[in-house]
């Protein structure tokens, strides 16, 4: 939704330049928090005018399950008096975005089928730096339709070697001929 992302960019870049000197915190409440924020039901409740910011804090705090810092509470008592903070998981994906920037990195998501230990995602990242030509924060998730193989989404980039990307390309050879 591109009036998702125009709202939150300013919050975002703000966030980003207030909080540079300790962008891994920033970054890692602000994850726990827009995961929080983006149960439709607690959207509900935030959107509701008879709910006060502080009552909204207080559900946030519960869920995150320790106190908030500081910094926290100032950003989301801004989002929610004025009335964004339905746009907090965006503003976290635009954060992350300008933190890898920073850092020369990028977020990559590996589908496979079966799950994926610790010394073979080691191995596929080291792999996938390589292919890329730069570094990963690699997340693992479980796409058992894949059947075989991993598919991996880098940006707008896609590495499909899953098997069914194979068997859709000999469907389609097949077809043609």
């Amino acid at each position: 939704m591109a009036e998702l992302a125009t709202i939150a960019r300013p919050y975002a870049e703000a966030l980003f330049k207030a909080s540079s000197s300790d962008l891994a915190g920033a970054g890692a409440w602000l994850e726990k928090v827009a995961a929080i924020a983006s149960n439709p039901e607690l959207q509900q409740f935030a959107d509701n005018p008879k709910a006060t910011p502080e009552q909204v804090l207080g559900v946030v705090a519960g869920a995150h399950g320790s106190p908030l810092p500081p910094a926290a509470n100032n950003f989301l008592t801004a989002l929610l008096e004025n009335g964004r903070f339905t746009a907090l998981p965006e503003i976290a994906k635009q954060f992350r975005t300008l933190a890898n920037a920073q850092s020369g990195s990028s977020d990559a998501v590996v589908y496979s089928a079966f799950p994926i230990d610790a010394s073979a995602l080691g191995t596929v990242a080291a792999t996938l730096e390589k292919r890329f030509g730069r570094k990963l924060q690699v997340t693992v998730q479980q796409d058992p339709s894949l059947i075989g193989g991993i598919r991996v989404v880098v940006g707008d980039e896609v590495l499909d070697t899953s098997v069914k990307a194979r068997l859709e390309q000999m469907k389609v050879a097949l077809a043609a001929a």
